[in-house]
């Protein structure tokens, strides 16, 4: 296995320990853990709205997929965990379908009572990295 790290989203929460993502045996698979809205420039859960949130969580998402040599297209699984299901689930849908421009992994939403640093969201992610 190969652990993915990148510098274009946050480091594991208070140290905790699992990796942004692992690329599975042979490369063919990345698992990208669950992002929440960090603020790279100062390490601490951005301000903003559900929507903001899901923007800056996917941008993060992005770039550890990138780092594994892989794109948002070649993501095949999502969940995306929101703390206010009924209210940010139609907001946090516009922004993700924006992201991922008619691609249309499959996906579970879950509502949870709490999420780390208090974000609004966190989304995780399977990707197929491209063959040779």
């Amino acid at each position: 296995m190969r652990t993915i790290r990148t510098e274009g989203a946050p480091a594991p929460v208070a140290g905790a320990p699992y990796s942004q993502a692992v690329a599975a045996p042979a490369g063919e698979l990345v698992f990208v853990s669950g992002q929440v809205p960090i603020d790279l420039a100062t390490g601490h859960l951005a301000e903003g709205d559900a929507g903001a949130q899901a923007e800056l969580v996917l941008r993060h998402v992005r770039a550890i997929l990138s780092a594994a040599g892989a794109r948002l297209d070649h993501v095949v699984r999502t969940t995306i965990y929101l703390t206010h299901l009924s209210e940010d689930f139609p907001v946090v849908n516009e922004v993700y379908r924006e992201a991922f421009a008619g691609h249309t992994p499959a996906r579970a939403t879950v509502g949870v009572a709490v999420l780390p640093l208090g974000a609004r969201v966190e989304i995780d992610a399977i990707a197929v990295i491209p063959g040779e």
